[in-house]
């Protein structure tokens, strides 16, 4: 039905051009390393690189690089020691971690407790899981160099999950120097102790970023599994070279002139498919749960009755139709906490994944008091999962009776512009789209975007008390069937209240050239240690 907007031919020259001129760039670096080189295109240009300051998986996938965890799940889930092992008091109020030996930073220093509870403090006041874990800490200390002592004032039983999950955003660790910067403010310097540097020299946002090998870092001995185990880097040097274009990006892949491209577009799968020197797969067999979020600060969306119309208006078929148009891959689902899991409920869903709401919310808009307020919704060019979600929902609404500013824009300037909390009028926005990784969402305290914290919370602040103690009734829980019932609950409530708007999943498939072997499955992929390039 919905079709993504074609650019003329001038446009598309000049974006091809452009491209053209970054992969040479890129690829014509003067400080290329000796040894093996990868060069990727991931799904999006890399701009923010405080791995706390955004959500934005670009920004966690640079995380992943060149910080480390101390602690991180493995493929059957469950929590493995990474930086550190654990004991757990015979109460369950005491949690002390130890850090193995042998732990430096980038720039020689050794990795201490007092930089491990800064990091953890940092984290934990901007991320969803990291608030609800203090709400439940009662202090978390250096005992020693080598010692974290993490004291609860109730058993939760989250700690390592939350601690080590794979989501943004990340308890990534860094310097206490670095961690004691304000989480709203950009640290200023990339020093991990992860497998790889960030080579800043050479870091030109809109071009490439360069990561190399960490020749001081001690691998773990355990096999990679997900984001546990030992993070081997069998390559010299990793590059992330920027190309907004897909045709270009994959005519380099065909071509030899790089070795992965992260995001491949459906439309192309066919000739890649029938080339044998492609590897196609979708690393992340959990896929991704795409969603539109409103801001609650400023009219309309600060009215629930306006809310609700949008919602109505929207459907999960139009969306996932434009954004990846193959059954193999798209999938209605009107749970908040994604289908085929434990808290998978289609309660309150009913016009998303029918698409039989847009009498209702013709209606619902005329009697809600809409002013004619235009809608402000950024709509991103440059990333292949988020170009079909803003166009669908503009044409969608405007059917309904709203106005709309669709604005163009690049994924980085909304993932800058959507921390605003300015009015519309002032740089500020209505409305963004994004995509979670499906295991980030799978529960209500992992799902970032379900929180009613207000100003405290996730980008668009809605407040909701009565989700929030619905969160606390969770991890109190005594059984599934309780959190399953509590879970249902706050899926009443989002959809009441118009939290967000689940707009359905999808699995994306990723290629490389067959010299790469050892790529990493995962919730959070692609990671680029135990990856070897032949020559």
């Amino acid at each position: 039905m919905f079709k993504l907007m074609r650019r003329g031919p001038r446009a598309f020259a000049s974006k091809l051009a452009l491209s053209v001129v970054a992969l040479s760039t890129a690829l014509a670096s003067p400080v290329l390393a000796a040894g093996k080189t990868i060069t990727a295109v991931m799904h999006s240009d890399l701009r923010i690189i405080d791995p706390i300051f955004t959500t934005a998986y670009i920004t966690r996938d640079h995380g992943y690089m060149i910080y480390d965890t101390l602690v991180a799940p493995d493929s059957n889930f469950k929590i493995q020691p990474q930086m550190a092992d654990w004991k757990i008091s015979d109460d369950k109020l005491t949690y002390t971690f130890t850090l193995r030996d042998g732990l430096k930073w980038h720039d020689g220093a050794p990795v201490t407790a007092e930089d491990c509870v800064a990091s953890l403090k940092r984290w934990a006041a901007v991320d969803g899981m990291g608030q609800k874990l203090l709400d439940f800490t009662a202090s978390i200390e250096p005992t020693d160099a080598k010692t974290i002592t993490l004291k609860l004032k109730e058993p939760y039983g989250l700690v390592l999950d939350s601690i080590g999950k794979p989501s943004s955003r990340v308890a990534f660790m860094m310097p206490k120097r670095l961690a004691e910067t304000p989480p709203d403010k950009q640290i200023p310097e990339q020093i991990g102790s992860g497998p790889f540097k960030f080579v800043q020299s050479e870091f030109q946002p809109g071009v490439k970023a360069v990561y190399v090998k960490n020749t001081d870092y001690v691998p773990r001995k355990e096999p990679s599994s997900w984001t546990s185990g030992g993070k081997v880097v069998k390559v010299d040097r990793v590059e992330w070279i920027t190309m907004p274009d897909s045709q270009t990006a994959v005519n380099a892949l065909q071509s030899g002139d790089i070795d992965f491209v992260e995001n491949l577009p459906y439309d192309m799968l066919p000739l890649l498919e029938a080339n044998k020197d492609i590897t196609i797969e979708v690393s992340n067999k959990f896929g991704f749960q795409t969603l539109g979020r409103m801001n609650f600060l400023y009219p309309p969306f600060d009215n629930v009755k306006v809310r609700r119309a949008a919602f109505l208006a929207i459907n999960q078929k139009d969306v996932l139709d434009a954004l990846v148009g193959n059954a193999k891959y798209q999938k209605v689902c009107g749970a908040f906490f994604v289908c085929d899991t434990p808290f998978a409920t289609e309660a309150g869903a009913e016009t998303l994944v029918k698409g039989n709401g847009m009498a209702e919310a013709k209606k619902a808009l005329a009697e809600s008091g809409y002013d004619g307020t235009p809608i402000v919704i950024m709509a991103p060019g440059d990333v292949t999962t988020l170009k079909a979600q803003p166009i669908v929902a503009a044409q969608l609404l405007r059917e309904a009776g709203f106005k709309v500013d669709l604005q163009a824009t690049d994924w980085q300037t909304v993932v800058s512009r959507r921390a605003s909390q300015k009015p519309p009028k002032e740089g500020g926005w209505n409305m963004f789209f994004t995509n979670w990784v499906a295991a980030d969402v799978s529960n209500p305290i992992a799902n970032l975007s379900i929180g009613g914290q207000g100003k405290k919370g996730w980008f668009g602040w809605a407040e909701n008390a009565k989700i929030e103690k619905l969160k606390d009734d969770f991890v109190r829980a005594a059984s599934l069937d309780d959190q399953k019932k509590i879970a249902a609950d706050i899926q009443k409530e989002a959809y009441e209240q118009v939290i967000y708007i689940p707009l359905g999943q999808y699995l994306l498939p990723s290629g490389w050239r067959k010299s790469l072997t050892g790529v990493l499955d995962g919730p959070a992929t692609p990671l680029f240690w135990n990856v070897d390039k032949s020559e």
